[in-house]
């Protein structure tokens, strides 16, 4: 699984360390030495957070629900088929990408906001990413009596 992220992760961090580096402009930030260079990294990981937010979310649910329904790793690196899954039925990918967000904006809300702790919000998170993904394992003739 963390290969199959670090794929999908690459090139957003081959882009961001120039980007960086472009953004390493002691006029822009107005400031120097080490803030210099946390500021400019900073900006570099929050401009590319959305577009890698957005291809984690098309290609990873239905690459994670193939590989829950086959146990072949295989399933994890069809990227193809994770977008044919995509396109194919927009409107569920679009519930489990809704419910993937949320599940973890309230997974860290509780760390930040209600002091719960890491471990829980982050373990709610990712029940909630899980739940939401079952739902694009495709519809079996023999349904489970779960």
């Amino acid at each position: 699984m963390l290969l199959a992220i670090a794929v999908i992760a690459a090139p957003f961090v081959l882009v961001g360390i120039p980007m960086s580096r472009a953004l390493h402009v002691a006029s822009l930030w107005r400031s120097s030495g080490t803030l210099l260079d946390v500021e400019a990294g900073t900006a570099a990981v929050l401009l590319l957070a959305l577009p890698w937010g957005l291809a984690m979310l098309a290609l990873m649910p239905h690459a994670v629900a193939r590989f829950a329904a086959s146990g072949s790793p295989r399933d994890l690196f069809d990227y193809p088929a994770s977008l044919r899954g995509v396109w194919r039925d927009f409107a569920t990918w679009n519930v489990v990408a809704a419910a993937i967000v949320t599940g973890w904006a309230l997974g860290l809300a509780c760390v930040a906001l209600f002091c719960i702790g890491l471990a829980p919000g982050v373990f709610y998170a990712i029940l909630v990413s899980a739940h939401a993904t079952a739902s694009l394992r495709p519809a079996s003739p023999d349904p489970s009596a779960r």
